[in-house]
């Protein structure tokens, strides 16, 4: 056996941080992993051969990390999310590593376009927004912190589609085949695999001491195979994990109809079982993609809790301390019938008593609403919910005995109450509510910004938290500033460090420092010309991408985000559409220079976001061809939004569109991404605007709109969206039903202008219309002096430091987890870093 001195020795031979270590594991890979002399690699080699020599560095202190939570039989976070957006990982694990600057000079010298390498990663297919975002952010905190963390979700083999646009206009979907050459950051575990059980039937038995028992039988079994990937905290020892399932049938296919020549049918129900990890969010408008989205959400909670159960049992018993040892956080409502299921392995597999199960669940779960949305709080009918998981609805309608009988004691004779808490939708098809069932089996239950918290706790669960107000806390969302900041704007980041020192990555609340810097001209330039070459890379980019010429001393005006009808992106083609109409009445108007961008996906099946993405392509396919314009005024949209888009547009950003409906985003983290990069935001009083607004100041955010409890007034009078269609926003909407954008077709665009008049405008775009146009006259004034307009995007950045997701993690861990950072020993290669600038946990930049 080679003992771990040698073990140690070979690291630091050879997986060292510095060029010397790079170039000898990049030469050696080229040979053994791929077979190829330097000579005859590809870009693609190259790519595989440092991912695989990045990948090997970052293992070493991935197996130390899992070694010491092992032996201190640490509590261990367990982040459950249907989604993990976690970006391209090259650049991540360099960064992270510290070796972004040396690989890029290793690679040049040997000849190689580093920009090249880079961008032949394809980006991981694991999630679609922001929810998938947060995610990924907050593992990156979670091993930048020390913190024992794991996250738990679904290997999709597609994502969710490639999102093209066509010569109409129109959104295309294509596969996402992110899979096609492999994954290198991946490791398979064929030998962590779990039973997860669909189907059946449920029997009541006694067992030899006359106990009760009920056992699922008859089940279609599919099996959960585990794929591990490494993520690296900043510039430190600690690698936390991501454990992504694969649903693998139990047998390859049928033998005996191959045989007979039916090949279609011989391997028809492997392929069924294993479509449950093919594509993330299946169409919802069939019976058959609703079924697959739940057997989704079963799949990977039941492997996900199995693996718990496992872990826990490598060193205990008794499960009264697994509440002591595991922290579940659900992300969101997908993961809720983890709750049915550990009360389902407690009871049957483990036969623990009912009580003693509920407590221990109660204990381990917690719950965070991420949408006020009712069609976003899912219900699954009962007769559905039964056919697929029979046990399951057992134990759901026993919880909700006992939750009932609860509400009866603390409430009695309240039947509306026992109706609208109850995790049974008693209302025309009997439904089962899971954001309830998430709420009774949690011990916290948090929104994401301050306003989404105080809404969450007066509408959708007031009656819960009238049960149980102690559970209720806000955490408001936070991004990670690595990613955002220091791997998406690398020029900014010298400029930060410069001014506030080398720790700002790990201590965003050190950017307060940047506060005096607003007042200093040099610096201001200094922002300026950060900014001047950022926009003219994304211009470059627009140009190669798209085919459209844009002035990169315009105004960027970004609106990245999903395509979603409270979102608004039609708030804003409709103020497009009015300078437009300005323009052409006046085309010697003075106006400010404006590039108008847009990016964001729409779900397949979601007709009138759809057709948003096909009006804003009209617009801007006639917008940016009318020469009365002149170029004072383009359209953008930029397809297949996702983490590596992004990085190419927020750098660029100087107006950030955070235009929801007051009341409906539950926090958003775009705005964070935008205002840390130096835009400044217009926005509604919704989500984290408020605190952004409130950390910046009101002088240095463009303000409109309805506020919540205005929007709730006005819905509870009686709004009536006629009184709002004359004047300009009259005129405009007319153009756009007459068929002024869709000649070949006049009534392409009626649906939305419908929509927002007959169809009673549900999200208030023409109440808020007059007020968003005139903030945007409000922007353009301010950015007319480039002085003021930098000092405000200055004071931007300098207030972003509450948004790190690293006080977000924080505040979970103190607040709801209880769990507390485990330092990993540096050693060997552990401790080599090129990096000297590293000052131990909090200053690692």
């Amino acid at each position: 056996m080679v003992s771990r001195a040698k073990t140690r020795l070979f690291q630091s031979e050879y997986l060292g941080l510095d060029s010397a270590s790079l170039r000898r594991s990049l030469a050696l890979r080229l040979t053994y992993s791929l077979a190829k002399e330097q000579t005859a690699a590809t870009v693609h080699d190259w790519f595989l051969a440092l991912a695989y020599a990045v990948r090997d560095r970052l293992t070493d202190r991935w197996m130390d990390t899992q070694r010491v939570h092992e032996e201190m039989d640490a509590k261990q976070v367990y982040y459950l999310s249907l989604e993990f957006l976690i970006g391209r990982s090259l650049t991540n694990g360099l960064i992270n590593l510290g070796i972004l600057g040396v690989v890029r000079d290793v690679l040049t010298e040997a000849g190689i376009s580093p920009e090249e390498v880079l961008e032949m990663e394809c980006e991981a297919g694991l999630g679609n927004g922001g929810l998938g975002r947060l995610a990924a952010c907050f593992l990156d905190s979670l091993a930048t912190l020390n913190l024992p963390g794991c996250g738990y979700g679904i290997r999709y083999e597609y994502g969710i589609f490639t999102q093209r646009i066509d010569e109409n206009g129109a959104q295309i979907e294509h596969p996402d085949n992110w899979l096609r050459y492999g994954n290198p950051w991946e490791f398979p575990r064929p030998e962590i695999l779990y039973t997860v059980r669909f189907g059946g039937r449920v029997v009541e038995v006694r067992d030899e001491g006359d106990v009760p028992r009920s056992l699922w039988v008859d089940t279609h079994d599919v099996m959960a195979m585990a794929y591990d990937m490494p993520i690296p905290g900043f510039c430190g020892p600690t690698v936390g994990s991501l454990r992504l399932w694969s649903a693998k049938a139990s047998r390859d296919f049928d033998l005996d109809y191959f045989n007979r020549g039916d090949y279609i049918r011989a391997v028809e129900e492997k392929n069924a079982t294993e479509n449950i990890s093919r594509v993330l969010y299946p169409s919802d408008t069939t019976d058959v993609g609703r079924k697959l989205r739940l057997r989704q959400q079963y799949f990977f909670v039941s492997a996900s809790l199995q693996d718990i159960i496992k872990i826990y049992q490598q060193r205990h018993t008794d499960f009264e301390l697994l509440p002591e040892r595991a922290a579940i956080q659900l992300n969101d409502t997908h993961p809720a019938i983890a709750v049915a299921e550990l009360m389902r392995l407690l009871v049957d597999q483990y036969h623990l008593s009912w009580g003693r199960a509920w407590n221990i669940t109660r204990r381990c779960f917690s719950y965070t609403n991420h949408t006020l949305l009712p069609e976003a709080l899912e219900t699954w009918p009962v007769a559905t919910f039964e056919a697929l998981l029979p046990r399951h609805l057992q134990i759901i309608y026993r919880i909700n005995y006992w939750l009932l009988q609860e509400v009866t004691h603390h409430f009695p004779g309240d039947a509306d109450l026992l109706a609208r808490i109850s995790l049974v939708d008693e209302r025309n098809e009997r439904r089962l509510r899971m954001a309830h069932l998430a709420c009774v089996g949690s011990h916290h239950i948090n929104g994401v910004a301050a306003l989404h918290t105080e809404l969450m706790r007066t509408t959708i669960f007031a009656d819960f938290h009238r049960l149980y107000p102690e559970r209720f806390l806000n955490i408001t969302n936070g991004i990670t500033p690595r990613r955002w900041l220091l791997l998406a704007n690398s020029s900014l980041a010298v400029l930060v460090r410069e001014a506030v020192g080398k720790c700002w990555a790990t201590d965003l609340n050190l950017l307060t420092e940047l506060r005096p810097r607003a007042e200093d001209a040099g610096f201001r330039e200094e922002v300026r010309n950060v900014k001047r070459a950022n926009k003219k890379t994304l211009a470059n980019f627009i140009q190669r991408q798209v085919g459209i010429t844009i002035d990169a001393e315009s105004l960027f005006d970004v609106q990245i985000k999903r395509i979603h009808e409270y979102k608004r992106q039609l708030l804003n083609i409709l103020h497009v559409v009015a300078q437009y109409r300005r323009l052409r009445a006046d085309p010697g108007l003075e106006m400010v220079s404006r590039t108008v961008i847009f990016a964001g996906k729409a779900a397949p099946s979601y007709h009138l976001a759809k057709l948003t993405i096909h009006l804003i392509n009209a617009v801007a396919e006639v917008v940016n061809h009318d020469p009365v314009v002149g170029g004072r005024l383009r359209v953008v949209f930029l397809p297949n939004y996702n983490v590596t888009l992004a990085e190419q547009i927020v750098p660029a950003a100087e107006l950030s569109e955070q235009i929801s409906t007051a009341g409906h985003e539950a926090s958003g983290t775009g705005n964070m991404k935008l205002a840390l990069n130096g835009a400044l935001t217009i926005g509604t009083l919704d989500g984290a605007n408020i605190e952004i607004r409130d950390a910046v100041g009101p002088d240095h955010f463009f303000l409109f709109g309805l506020t919540a409890a205005e929007v709730a007034r006005l819905r509870r009078d009686g709004y009536n969206p006629w009184n709002f269609y004359e004047g300009e926003l009259r005129a405009v909407l007319e153009m756009i039903a007459e068929g002024y954008f869709s000649v070949t077709d006049p009534g392409r665009f009626r649906p939305l202008v419908e929509r927002l008049t007959v169809g009673g405008d549900p999200y208030l775009v023409l109440a808020d219309y007059a007020a968003y146009a005139a903030c945007q006259a409000r922007v353009e004034a301010v950015y007319r002096d480039p002085e003021i307009w930098t000092k405000h995007a200055i004071l931007n950045i300098a207030a972003m430091g509450p948004f790190s997701s690293d006080r977000a993690v924080q505040e979970y861990a103190q607040r709801v987890w209880k769990v507390t950072s485990v330092q990993i020993p540096q050693r060997g290669v552990g401790a080599a870093t090129t990096n000297p600038e590293r000052r131990g946990p909090s200053c690692r930049q």
